[in-house]
C-alpha cells in the first residue's frame, strides 16, 4: 500500500501537530488541549470516534472496505512534571514537558489513521485506534479497558501494537522488539518510621527513625541482592527520603519512598511480600513502629513471540533491513500497555529518536529536563503503525 511514500508526503503535517502537541503538554487523565487537538486532526476522516467517560481518551474505528478481525494501535498522549530546559523554539513553558516523547507517539498514530484511511477499502478488518491519557503513573491504559475498549469495534481485537520512541541508547530511525518479557513491572514501596522525638545531643532518651530508616534503605538493597537470581533480577530505587526540621533535633518520623522493578510474576510476588517484612524487622530492632505499604502499580509488559516476529518482518519489508535491531534483553521501565498485552496478543516496539547528529549513547534519557526527539522520525513511525495493521488483517 506504499505506506511509506504516502507517509513521507504527510510529513509537514505531521510535525506541525508534534511540535503544537509538544508546547501544550499536559499530565494525568484530564488533558482537554491534547484531547481536542486529536480530535481536529481526525476530523472528516471515516472513523466511528468516541470520548471516555472518566478521562480525556479517544477511541477512533476504521471500518474495513472488507470484513475481517480487528487490530488495535495504541498512542499515549500525557506528559511529565518536568520542566523542560531544552531549549527548542517549540518548548513548553508551564513547567510540564513532553520528556518521554509521547506527543511524537500520538502524532504518529493520526499519522496512520490519515494513511489506513486512504487505503480502508483495501483492509479486510477493522482498525482500532487508542489514544491514551495517563500513562505516567495513571494507569490510563487499565482505565481505557474498564470502560470498554476492547469491545469498541464490536468485536475484540486479534492483535495490538504500540510503539516508543527513546531519545537515547538506539539510533535514530532503528526500531526493535523482543518476544517475551520487554519491559519490567513497576511498583512503589511506601514506608514511614515511627520513633520519639528528642534533643539531637542525647539520643539515648529518643527513638532515632533516621538511623532506622537509613538501616533499611541499605538492608533493602543487601536483601534483593542475596535472595534474587541475577537473571531474574529486581531493582530497588529509593527516590525520596524526607525527615526532620533542624539539625539538632530528632523527628517523630521519616518517610521514604523506592520504585521496585521486576521482570517475573514470580519475582513480583517474592518482593512484594519481602521489602515489607525487612522494614519490619529492622524496626523491631531499632525499637520504632514502621508503616510499610507495596502498591503494585503495572504488571511486566511482556510481548507475544510471534506478534513480536510479524512487527520486526513488517519493520524490516516496509523500511529496511537496516531499520530494525534486535533487542536482546528486557527495558527496565515500565508501560501500562501491558494491560491491553495480559488480554490480546501483541507486541510493544521501540524506535531510535535521539536529536538529528547526537551520539544516541551521549544524548539526554527519556524524562530529562533536556530530553530531544527528532522530527525525523513521524513519517517512518506512522508508516510502521499503518503497515502492522494493514499486514495483520491481511495475514488473518
Amino acid at each position: 500500500m506504499h505506506m511509506r511514500d504516502d507517509a513521507r508526503a504527510l510529513s509537514d503535517d505531521l510535525v506541525r501537530m508534534r511540535r503544537t502537541l509538544h508546547r501544550i503538554p499536559e499530565t494525568g487523565l484530564d488533558l482537554p488541549r491534547t484531547q481536542e487537538a486529536v480530535l481536529a486532526e481526525l476530523d472528516g476522516l471515516p472513523l466511528e470516534i468516541s470520548t471516555g467517560a472518566g478521562l480525556s481518551s479517544v477511541t477512533a474505528v476504521l471500518r474495513g472496505g472488507r470484513p475481517g478481525p480487528a487490530v488495535l494501535l495504541r498512542g499515549d498522549m500525557d506528559a511529565l512534571p518536568v520542566a523542560e530546559r531544552t531549549g527548542l523554539d517549540f518548548a513548553a513553558d508551564n513547567g510540564r514537558m513532553h520528556a518521554c516523547g509521547h506527543d511524537l507517539h500520538t502524532t504518529m498514530l493520526t499519522g496512520a489513521a490519515k494513511l489506513l484511511s486512504a487505503h480502508r477499502d483495501r483492509l479486510a478488518g477493522d482498525v482500532l485506534f487508542m489514544f491514551q491519557p495517563g500513562e505516567e503513573g495513571y494507569d490510563g491504559a487499565g482505565h481505557m479497558l474498564a470502560e470498554g475498549l476492547l469491545d469498541a469495534a464490536g468485536r475484540r481485537p486479534e492483535a495490538a501494537y504500540a510503539i516508543h520512541v527513546l531519545s537515547a541508547g538506539l539510533p535514530g530511525g532503528v526500531f526493535r522488539t523482543r518476544g517475551g518479557t520487554a519491559m519490567a513491572a513497576s511498583n512503589v514501596l511506601r514506608v514511614t518510621v515511627r520513633g520519639e522525638g528528642g534533643h539531637g545531643s542525647m539520643p539515648h532518651r529518643a527513638k532515632d527513625p533516621v538511623q532506622a530508616a537509613c538501616a533499611m534503605v541499605t538492608a533493602l538493597q543487601a536483601w534483593i541482592t542475596r535472595t534474587f537470581d541475577v537473571f531474574d533480577p529486581v531493582i530497588l530505587t529509593v527516590g525520596t527520603f524526607h525527615a526532620g526540621t533542624q539539625q539538632n533535633v530528632i523527628p517523630d518520623t521519616a518517610v521514604f519512598e523506592a520504585t521496585v522493578r521486576s521482570f517475573s510474576d514470580a519475582a513480583q510476588a517474592r518482593v512484594k511480600d519481602g521489602t515489607v517484612e525487612v522494614c519490619r524487622g529492622i524496626a523491631a530492632a531499632y525499637g520504632v513502629g514502621v508503616d510499610a505499604e507495596f502498591v503494585e502499580m503495572y504488571p511486566v509488559t511482556v510481548n507475544d513471540r510471534a506478534e513480536a516476529d510479524f512487527a520486526a518482518d513488517a519493520v524490516r519489508e516496509a523500511l529496511g533491513e537496516e531499520h530494525f535491531t534486535p533487542q536482546p534483553q528486557p527495558l527496565q521501565g515500565s508501560e501500562d500497555f501491558s494491560r491491553v498485552l495480559a488480554e490480546v496478543p501483541g507486541a510493544m516496539l521501540f524506535l531510535g529518536a535521539p536529536p538529528a547528529g547526537a551520539d544516541p549513547e551521549r544524548s539526554a534519557n527519556n524524562h530529562s529536563p533536556l530530553a530531544e526527539f527528532d522530527d525525523a522520525v513521524l513519517a517512518d513511525g506512522a508508516a510502521v503503525y499503518a503497515e502492522l495493521a494493514a499486514r495483520r488483517l491481511a495475514a488473518a
